[in-house]
């Protein structure tokens, strides 16, 4: 049972910003700003990969809502929403979440991508395969 899983039956508090039968959204206990917010579904899925489609559509239904909310509470018009599928890939809590992360200059996500350009011939064979996956869906 992951933390969030705790948090949902109410055995761990949480300043709770929204609610409604498919979706939790709280307040950042180790915030990098004033509104980072997390938004999860109550479904207790570990990756957006196993994540239902109701429970999927239930966090794209308030994920807008809430990040207007987090970047009111900060004042500023930008900001990050990160989501991490798998330990590799920076996930420490294995429920699906989402990181509302309201950026100004003084606070929020300070993050470096390092982009390569695609080798010849390379987006056609991702997009085969990825294609390819979409179809047996």
């Amino acid at each position: 049972m992951s933390i969030f899983s705790r948090i949902l039956d109410g055995s761990i508090p949480c300043h709770r910003v929204y609610e409604d039968d498919l979706t939790l959204a709280f307040l950042d206990i180790n915030p990098l700003a004033p509104g980072h917010t997390l938004v999860i579904p109550k479904e207790a899925q570990a990756t957006v990969m196993d994540l239902s489609e109701k429970s999927a559509a239930g966090i794209g239904r308030v994920l807008p809502r809430i990040t207007r909310a987090a970047c009111a509470a900060a004042g500023v018009q930008e900001c990050n929403i990160i989501q991490n599928n798998g330990a590799g890939a920076g996930q420490e809590v294995m429920h699906v979440h989402f990181h509302v992360i309201p950026k100004s200059s003084e606070f929020g996500l300070r993050k470096q991508w390092t982009p390569r350009p695609l080798a010849d011939g390379e987006a056609e064979e991702i997009l085969r395969i990825m294609q390819a996956s979409v179809e047996q869906e």
